[in-house]
């Protein structure tokens, strides 16, 4: 999402091809569970410590899933192209692409239950997953938040509200479209796109043309959104279990800057009333969408008190790392919970704390910075915890980890990171 009140989300996490859906029945999960799992209700399986957790992807959000699940007891092993990812480095991993269906099911072979930290599962894999192992987030809600229009459709579904949109199939209708909603207004594709990309915000009417025949050349279905001048940019990240338990940690508010998210602040500056729709729209996707593990829930909030919902993420989020050291459990801890069902953790916030994250201009300065007595820090009684991805490169606007900076108030926290002149570049 953009960082400057008065402009649009673009940011979709990275979306892949549409999913089947798929089912496993309480037979097949009958079959394949372990000593360490019990069944219950509607064939899903509780899976105690000392099970083997896989995880799809390799990026960080595994590797911080792996280090939290760890600690509890759980083994991981993770599929992933790249050779010794962020998660390969703290868990085992099975180097192989993921339209790979061999290495998928060798991933199935060594787990008790499957899940996921991007967005991007082939449709395929997926669905030979979900015949031959346990995955209890199923591929149904990949399948709908991989698309926007159907993302949207589902929020709308579970009676939650949405910038209004259109659907774009040709220039023409973009220009009925603009017309109606007026500019500027955002147009994006319908799948892929992150941090940005895959979106142009048209200002004036002379844009159209240029606008469409950029997008449409990704070959995907488009959508146009109504310009949401908001106040806040806010996120709520829920978790439910198999067994329908919710919760839901408190909300964010979100700073970006060239529409990579630089700040999650905690609590988030908004009223208590306002904090508790943003958890409660959380919650009521969660049920609607019928979500197993996490959902991140990224909302609008505007000068006249609405809260718009923008996009959902079904796993753990950027703007939930903050819950590492500031939350009784973190969203870490608790999407393994969820996806074993266990008991949900309480998601109670224990400090004050801003999340910053480290791209790849800032390692540099803030290693530096680990290196000698952080006076700021001591000064303004800010506890600075530090997240680095083990990322081999450092690349100019690559997300490369982040500090969680627990302070006595929001505003030390965001003094310190001030002082410290690593963000400044």
């Amino acid at each position: 999402m953009s960082g400057e009140a008065g402009k649009l989300s673009g940011a979709k996490a990275e979306h892949g091809s549409g999913l089947e859906q798929a089912n496993v029945s309480a037979a097949q999960s009958a079959a394949a569970a372990t000593d360490a799992g019990q069944l219950t209700q509607a064939g899903a399986r509780t899976l105690l410590p000392g099970s083997t957790i896989g995880i799809l992807g390799g990026g960080q959000l595994g590797r911080m899933m792996a280090n939290a699940g760890s600690a509890m007891g759980y083994r991981f092993v993770a599929l992933d192209p790249t050779p010794d990812s962020p998660t390969g480095q703290v868990a085992e991993q099975i180097v192989a692409a993921y339209d790979d269906r061999e290495a998928a099911r060798e991933l199935a072979k060594r787990s008790d239950v499957i899940t996921y930290e991007f967005e991007n599962v082939d449709a395929d894999v997926a669905a030979m997953l979900m015949s031959e192992s346990y995955v209890p987030q199923g591929s149904e809600l990949l399948y709908t938040t991989q698309h926007r229009l159907r993302e949207k459709r589902a929020i709308e579904a579970a009676g939650v509200r949405v910038a209004p949109y259109r659907e774009i199939r040709s220039e023409d209708e973009l220009r009925e479209a603009v017309a109606a909603f007026g500019t500027p207004c955002v147009l994006k594709t319908a799948m892929g796109g992150y941090d940005g990309k895959g979106q142009w915000v048209i200002r004036s009417t002379d844009e159209i043309a240029e606008a469409y025949g950029t997008l449409s050349r990704a070959g995907v279905q488009l959508v146009l959104e109504q310009f949401i001048r908001f106040e806040k940019e806010l996120s709520v990240i829920a978790a439910r279990s198999p067994q329908g338990e919710i919760k839901a940690f408190p909300p964010a508010e979100n700073i970006h800057v060239d529409n990579i998210l630089h700040l999650s602040i905690v609590p988030a500056r908004i009223s208590e009333d306002v904090q508790r729709e943003a958890e409660r729209l959380a919650i009521r996707i969660a049920e609607g969408l019928g979500v197993v593990g996490l959902i991140a829930v990224e909302l609008f909030y505007t000068a006249d008190g609405e809260l718009y919902v923008n996009e959902l993420a079904p796993r753990p989020h950027n703007s939930g790392h903050y819950t590492m050291e500031a939350c009784r459990t973190s969203q870490f801890e608790q999407h393994v919970r969820a996806v074993c069902n266990l008991p949900l953790g309480d998601t109670a916030l224990m400090s004050p704390v801003v999340m910053v994250n480290v791209l790849g201009q800032h390692v540099e300065p803030l290693l530096g910075l680990m290196g000698r007595r952080d006076e700021a820090a001591e000064r303004l009684g800010a506890a600075p915890k530090v997240h680095l991805y083990g990322k081999k490169e450092a690349v100019f606007k690559r997300k490369m980890g982040h500090v969680n900076v627990l302070a006595p108030s929001v505003e030390a926290a965001l003094d310190w990171i001030q002082e410290t002149n690593i963000w400044k570049v």
